[in-house]
Formats: structure tokens, sequence, C-alpha cells
């Protein structure tokens, strides 16, 4: 263990002295004159986006067990440690570098932010400099390894969530971001749509999730089917206001300045989570359930996953049918699991992993003027492609490297840790 723990702390050692003596390049490819009201709006929405993971942290810390919360809530905030450096040094270039081939960025164009400054950039940041286009992208790298974390809550050892974290996002991340948004990314220039992380962010994170459970098995308490209620629903109502909150940085932001399109996506996201929020909770209730608080949060949560992709191609009334399919798909997955033996124990995939899909094939049909509903197949064709390819890369590509991980550092806590609970046999904490 502590082994562990020296390298990672000999590595972060090595990137500070690095950072000291390493002089990076100025910024070579500028565009023009920066946009006052772009770069304000790009400020906020980037503090908007890293607000999410704090709210994604009391989301998930809410609804595990008393004795894991403090462990699933440090598995967000983490993460903006470990890959805000990670992206500094080599994350930003492998999404965003000279493309190579439409797959990847070429490691050296940005390695440690060489060359991005406070310039615009005319491929990248038309408007604003290429600096805060970086650290907006950072957010987004940030919360989709932390939204793993949900189906593997209660029994995945601390040391090695962090490693298969930095695996996933050179792995798998990177590449998703950069064949998605680079102007030279191989989905882009195929004709994929995806405004704010459907594919990137939320499919890449629900497959991961699916393969993170199958590879870790189910918890003890799952396996003597125990039913276990959440912690404390009001830390789950407060990480939802948060995520909400936030997400108006997620979508609109991704316009990338103070625009039209901007508000057509603050709008659309609003309503959409609305719409799933509201419909996820009168469903239970037609069902003979009681309408809870648990519902409308995870409902209003599977809207915004729903609508991010489409965000700013879509009208406002049709975000209300995204968010009102998205809900009721997610509603029946998490009932269907539930009779399952997969332990995915906050339902990652059925919310995050198939909201992505519902958004994916919603923005092939409703995006405006390509869309299937103008008579227009190409987008929804390549959409469906697009689709099954992410779902297979993003999943085989995990289980890879959770299985990997594991040879390095054992997945799963013992089982008498496990019965303790993470908070006390991994951090030494409790509530």
């Amino acid at each position: 263990m502590k082994l562990f723990w020296k390298t990672a702390f000999g590595l972060v050692f090595l990137v500070a002295l690095l950072g000291v003596f390493y002089i990076p390049a100025p910024q070579s490819v500028i565009g023009g004159a920066s946009n006052p009201a772009d770069v304000a709006w790009m400020l906020t929405a980037t503090a908007l986006v890293l607000l999410m993971t704090p709210g994604l942290s009391y989301f998930y810390g809410g609804m595990v067990s008393k004795k894991n919360v403090i462990s699933t809530m440090l598995q967000s905030f983490i993460a903006m440690g470990v890959i805000s450096v990670l992206w500094v040094v080599v994350g930003f270039s492998l999404a965003f570098g000279d493309s190579i081939g439409g797959i990847i960025g070429n490691p050296l164009t940005f390695f440690m932010f060489n060359g991005v400054g406070l310039e615009t950039h005319p491929a990248l940041a038309p408007t604003i400099p290429l600096m805060l286009f970086a650290f907006f992208q950072l957010k987004f790298a940030i919360i989709t390894p932390a939204l793993i974390t949900g189906a593997f809550a209660e029994r995945m050892r601390f040391s090695s969530y962090i490693l298969f974290m930095v695996l996933f996002t050179l792995f798998v991340y990177t590449p998703l971001a950069h064949m998605t948004w680079h102007p030279d990314g191989l989905l882009r220039q195929l004709g994929v749509l995806d405004f704010a992380g459907g594919t990137v962010v939320h499919m890449s994170a629900g497959f991961a999730a699916l393969a993170g459970a199958m590879v870790l098995g189910r918890r003890k308490s799952h396996l003597r089917r125990e039913k276990a209620g959440p912690a404390y629903i009001p830390y789950v109502l407060l990480g939802t206001g948060l995520l909400w909150f936030g997400w108006f940085g997620f979508n609109a932001g991704s316009a990338l300045g103070a625009s039209a399109t901007a508000v057509l996506a603050f709008a659309t996201t609003n309503t959409a989570s609305a719409a799933a929020a509201i419909t996820w909770v009168f469903w239970d209730a037609a069902l003979g359930r009681k309408p809870s608080a648990l519902g409308a949060c995870i409902g209003a949560v599977v809207g915004l996953v729903a609508i991010t992709p489409a965000a700013g191609f879509v009208t406002v009334g049709q975000s209300i049918f995204i968010g009102f399919i998205a809900s009721m798909v997610s509603n029946f997955a998490v009932a269907w699991r539930s009779k399952t033996n997969l332990d995915d124990t906050l339902d990652v995939f059925p919310c995050h992993g198939l909201g992505g899909v519902v958004g994916m094939i919603a923005t092939g049909i409703f995006a405006k003027d390509v869309g299937l509903i103008y008579g227009k197949t190409a987008t929804f064709e390549i959409h469906i492609i697009a689709l099954i390819g992410v779902a297979a890369f993003a999943f085989v590509a995990s289980y890879l490297l959770f299985k990997i991980t594991n040879l390095i550092k054992p997945l799963r806590v013992s089982e008498e840790q496990e019965e303790l609970g993470l908070d006390l046999s991994q951090h030494g904490e409790a509530v």
C-alpha cells in the first residue's frame, strides 16, 4: 500500500519540478481579438461546470449507506485534483492537440500547456483565450470519471480508483473528446453532433460504469438482498440543485460565447430537466408508489443528461419530449436492473448511459435543419453508427482498464473492510 502512495507522491513531485524548470513556448497559433462578453460568460460557465463535481458528490453521497458517505463524496472531490494536474501535463494535448488520424491529439502539442496562452485560437477558441477554453474543457474531464464512481460505490479501494481514473482519462476520455470536438476529429468530420457531451461524458461514463459493476462484482449486502436506505436524502436534494445550477454552464457554456445559441441551450436544459423530474414522480405515483424526493432528483438529472448532446440544436418544445422519453427509459431500466444480479450501486448505467443514448438518438432526430424530422436521414444514420461505436469502445476499453488496474492494484477492498465501511477502512473518518 505504501509503495503506491510513495510512487504517486514521487510523480507529483516530479511534475512540480518540471513546472519550475520547463519553460513553455508562447502561443504560436493566434486568432483575432477576444470578445469581452464571451470571456466573461465563459469564465462564469467554467466555474459553474466545476461546481457540478461537488454537486455530484452530494448527490451520490446522500444515496449510499451511512458508513460510505465520506468515501463516496471524496471520490468526486479527488478527481478535481488528479485530473486538473493530468490535464495540464498531457490531457488537454491528447484531447485538442494536433490531430493524429482524427483519433487522438499529439501529446506534445500542448504538453505542460506549451503554446496555451491568453490569445484566441482560430479553430478552438475564436473569441476567448485558448487557456480559458482549455480550463473549460478540463471541467468536463473532471466530472466524467467521477460519474463512474456511483457504479462501484461501497466496494472499491481508493488507491485503485485513482489509478483507474488516470487510465480512463488518458485512454477513453481524451480520444472520445478529440474525435467528437476537435475540428479534425473523426466523429466530427463524419457529422456527429454532440453539443455538450452526451457521448464524450455521459455515454462514456455510463458504459464504463457498466463495465466496472461487472468486473468488481456484487457487494456483500447486495448478495444478501439487504435493503439499505439512503444515508441522507437532503444531501441528494442539495446535490441535484447544484448539478442543475452547474449544468447551465455545462450546456449553455458549450456555445463558447455569450450568444443566442447559449440562450437556447440554457432554455432547453432547464425545460428537459423539469419535464424529466415530473415525469419520474408522476409515473411512480401512477404505479402506486409514493412520490419521492429521490425519484424527483434522479428524474431531473436524467433530463439534464439526455438534453446535453442536443441542447443547442433543438427547440424548447422538443426538449420537453426528450426529457419525458429519457425519464421513462431510465425509470424502466432502473426497475429492470433491480431485478437482476447486476450491482450498479447508484444506477449510473440506466441513468447516465441510457440517458446519453436517448440524447444521442434525439439529436439525430430533432437537430435543426439536419435531423430526421426535417427529412434528412444522414445525420440520424451516422448518430446510430456512432452510438454503437462509442458504446462498444467505452465498454470494452473500460473493461480492460479495470482488469489492468486489478492486476496492478486489487480493485476491491477486503470483506472485513467492506463490512466496516469505506469511510473508516479507507480514510479513518466517519460521519
